[in-house]
């Protein structure tokens, strides 16, 4: 095992994948006392003071170090400093150290979300990772841009299965960590639902450790939003071979936006087994949130004589009226298991079914000139429906010469069947930005009377193969999916009358990827790796209507370095990605695939423990988006709407070595200069926000506690978020940034 995996500190309340290293070295009194504190157990130790360094060394023995291990998942251990993992799940590769994963990854450990006080996904995956950027902040949809494109909520994998994962926003405290793949990856974890491709999230759920774990933490968030949250852990037999993990989230009061309240309720329960050759595991978890005073859309058009922008307010200020609302509920089950058919072969399979949806109130308001005035309309939607989502496979490992393999062979499927009804109702006249006045509610005379049904059905099958040269050096990965997409869109209404639009496609995405571990300290890399979405189908105004486009097919080349330093890491990347679409020609009116939008990039990322008691996590993105082929007309070779150039991110904290348990944290985050149309008439000023805060662990009698304070957006900063989605007029959809914010927290193990 290389230095860098014996510096890799275990925290005691992580699950890991079980350790075993032996250690014949030199050590500082501090490393001394992180290692006795892990093992727990006595050793014979022959100190002997250093003149002049007031250190004080220790010969070890040859010593044998577990962490803390649970099979059920088999969680790579945490990396130094314990706020992100040494690995994660690259899909249908398994768990991946990250330093033999020939893609830009990052896994965040549950330390680290609850030191961030982080509520939502965007929270965590946002704070510190320049690749990703947060456009959403006061919604309850959340959306992200990695690499420069859109993905949404929808997308979000749960224990690797997509589809399952909280509807259109997900708790973070049902997830042990929250994992990152940035690019494409149809091969590693097939389509998703709505077609992302500039990165995927997978949330891990919680395991009952090897220790009894009884926790509270109370939350407090500006102006007046209370919570509460139990975990609970304990594992059971007499080889701890059952666990059971629950969770408990509550949460209701005013936020830091005016006149808007938030009301979130979730229960969750994973259940595990683990024997000798065969895993189980359970998932249950239902979770319903309620926002009322809710910005759903910001400014979503910016009219086509709107010139200049008005300047943001301060992040308190309500761009939606008070009588709009969102209800949001999800009910999802899902079991897992895994089969040692031989020491060398795994079968494992998974399913899952979430139902619900959510039920709404909303505004969509239009900039239409350069004084402010709004117009605006009301929105009444209803979903609901139920999706599943499985998989199966099997894994496994043969030599043939000098060349190990490790392969898997999978097929999935993901069935959705979601009814709406909607309806618009225009908010008679206009309003202005600086004296927003919606009026009173609007009502729906012939709401419910039109319904829609959409059923989706996703299908792959896929193969893949890591080939590993020279005791593993040299691994060279090449796999393949067959991916269907079925598709059926219904509309009913009044007469009686169906209107019935179809899809069925399919694609083969191929993959490869090439890493060498240069040195122990120094991985490079290079892929490429497609993605997946949906095509589109022709519209009446074309000559060739109805149709079908085959499936999108987004291209990634990527090429990487990794350097990992044992106790801190950089990862630098330069990627290319090219993801088509369609359009009707304006002369010929064909509707083809005619369009491309192009991201080159250069990524650059440090995570870990720089030195004993400094933990630094962040770095800094160049993004240029482009649309480098255009229908007649169009705009190109200009920065997309929504996308800044250049993102800078900087997460820090300090161990106070004067106050034992007293921790001091800061975060800077700058976002370069955005577009808000794609023709540049109007763009965002670049803005950098501050956030400070202290955190304090201490015993009471032997009970654990950790106090925590922070204030985001330390300065006030008013700013516009960006674009909600990158459409073209949509650089106001995002709406404004966050205000002043402080959070606190306390938490408590029993």
């Amino acid at each position: 095992m290389s230095e860098r995996c014996r510096q890799h500190r275990a925290t005691p309340d992580s699950p890991q994948g079980a350790q075993r290293f032996t250690l014949n070295r030199t050590f500082t009194a501090v490393q001394m006392a992180l290692l006795l504190g892990l093992t727990g157990s006595s050793m014979a130790v022959a100190a002997e003071t250093q003149e002049g360094t007031g250190k004080a060394s220790l010969e070890l023995s040859e010593t044998l170090v577990e962490g803390a291990m649970n099979a059920a998942t088999d969680l790579p251990p945490a990396y130094a400093g314990g706020q992100v993992a040494s690995g994660s799940r690259v899909g249908l590769l398994g768990n991946k150290d990250f330093m033999e994963t020939p893609f830009n990854t990052i896994s965040y450990t549950d330390e680290y979300i609850q030191n961030r006080q982080a509520q939502d996904i965007g929270s965590v995956i946002g704070a510190t990772d320049p690749s990703v950027y947060v456009p959403t902040k006061r919604s309850n949809f959340e959306t992200f841009f990695i690499r420069g494109f859109n993905s949404t909520a929808d997308d979000i994998t749960f224990n690797g299965l997509v589809g399952m994962a909280p509807n259109m926003r997900g708790s973070t405290e049902l997830a042990e960590r929250v994992e990152v793949l940035k690019g494409p990856s149809a091969l590693l974890n097939g389509m998703p639902p709505s077609g992302t491709v500039g990165g995927s999230i997978n949330l891990v759920p919680k395991r009952a450790g090897d220790e009894p774990l009884a926790r509270l933490t109370t939350t407090y968030e500006s102006r007046g939003l209370g919570g509460v949250h139990a975990d609970l852990g304990q594992r059971f037999g007499d080889r701890k071979q059952f666990g059971v993990r629950f969770n408990g989230v509550y949460r209701d009061g005013d936020t830091a936006v005016d006149n808007q309240q938030h009301k979130m309720a979730l229960s969750s329960l994973g259940l595990d087994w683990r024997g000798e050759r065969a895993r189980l595991s359970a998932d249950f978890y239902k979770q319903r949130e309620r926002i009322d005073g809710l910005n759903y859309f910001g400014i979503n058009t910016i009219g086509p004589n709107v010139t200049h922008l008005p300047s943001p307010k301060k992040g308190d200020y309500a761009l939606a009226p008070d009588w709009a609302y969102t209800i949001n509920n999800t009910t999802t089950t899902m079991v897992r298991g895994e089969y040692d058919l031989t020491d060398s072969l795994t079968a494992y399979a998974a399913w899952g079914q979430r139902d619900g949806g959510y039920n709404a109130l909303i505004n969509s308001s239009t900039l239409v000139n350069n004084v402010g005035d709004i117009s605006s309309s009301a929105i009444r939607s209803i979903r609901s429906g139920t999706q599943q989502s499985g998989e199966a496979g099997l894994k496994g490992n043969f030599q043939t010469g000098p060349v190990d393999h490790a392969w898997t062979i999978a097929a999935t499927r993901y069935t959705s069947d979601n009814s709406f009804k909607d309806a618009r109702a225009g908010i008679p006249g206009t309003t202005n930005y600086d004296n927003l006045d919606f009026g009173n509610a609007p009502t729906f005379p012939g709401y419910g009377v039109t319904t829609s049904q959409i059923k989706a059905e996703l299908g792959s099958y896929a193969i893949a193969d890591t080939l590993s040269f020279a005791d593993g050096r040299v691994q060279w990965t090449v796999g393949a999916r067959r991916q269907r997409v079925q598709n059926t869109n219904a509309a009913y209404s009044p007469t009686g009358a169906t209107t019935k639009t179809s899809y069925d496609e399919s694609r083969v995405s191929p993959a490869t990827a090439l890493l060498v571990k240069v040195t122990d300290k120094v991985s490079l890399y290079a892929n490429y790796i497609e993605g997946l979405s949906q095509g589109g189908t022709a519209p009446v105004s074309a000559v060739n209507v109805g149709e079908v486009m085959q499936p999108y097919r987004t291209k990634q080349y990527e090429v990487g370095a990794k350097v990992d330093l044992g106790t801190f890491a950089h990862t630098v990347a330069l990627f290319q990605i090219e993801k088509p679409s369609a359009s009707t020609d304006p002369v010929t009116l064909i509707y083809s695939v005619d369009g491309e939008q192009r991201n080159r990039g250069v990524e650059w990322s440090f995570f870990g423990e720089l030195q004993p008691r400094l933990r630094l996590m962040g770095g800094a993105t160049y993004t240029q988006a482009e649309m480098t082929k255009v229908v007649t007309g169009g705009v190109k070779d200009k920065q997309v709407t929504g996308v800044p150039k250049v993102i800078a991110k900087l997460g820090t904290e300090y161990d106070l070595l004067d106050v034992p348990g007293l921790t001091l944290t800061g975060n800077i985050n700058h976002t370069g200069k955005q577009y808000a149309t794609n023709d540049h008439r109007v763009s965002l000023d670049s803005y950098t926000t501050y956030d400070v805060g202290a955190r304090y662990a201490f015993k009471v009698e032997t009970k654990p506690v950790t106090l925590r304070a922070t204030v985001q957006n330390v300065t006030n900063k008013a700013y516009w978020l960006g674009s909600w989605n990158g459409g073209d007029g949509s650089g106001l959809s995002g709406g404004l940034g966050a205000p002043r914010t402080v959070l606190l927290s306390g938490t408590v193990d029993f």
